[in-house]
């Protein structure tokens, strides 16, 4: 099915950058609450998430994806999710989360959209 999750995550100015791989589980969305955690700790409430490499998310995945819109939104930021896979696209518009947040076709546009 899908692969083990995997992420990645860099600083580019005042804006975190969050490239996952794999199956986008508790596990997964645990790592990428964390990362958020981690920024909003440092003052960066912009994130970008590139899921070219993530096919597979499931409900709890995206409750965590939500968790972590909502802290963005606290604190002022905002969430953009860029490289979308067709079915991840359809279950995060299914669940809502692009009237809290963005999508994008690269994370060049992400990161562009959040400036």
């Amino acid at each position: 099915m899908a692969s083990d999750f995997g992420l990645s995550s860099e600083y580019t100015g005042d804006c975190l950058i969050l490239s996952t791989t794999g199956y986008i589980n508790s596990d997964g969305g645990d790592q990428i609450l964390a990362k958020i955690q981690e920024a909003l700790a440092r003052d960066i409430n912009r994130v970008v998430i590139n899921l070219m490499d993530s096919k597979v998310i499931n409900s709890i995945g995206i409750s965590f994806l939500i968790e972590s819109i909502e802290l963005l939104m606290n604190a002022g930021g905002r969430m953009v999710f860029a490289n979308l896979d067709p079915s991840v696209e359809k279950a995060l518009q299914i669940m809502g989360l692009f009237h809290f947040a963005g999508k994008a076709s690269s994370v060049e546009d992400a990161h562009a959209d959040l400036n």
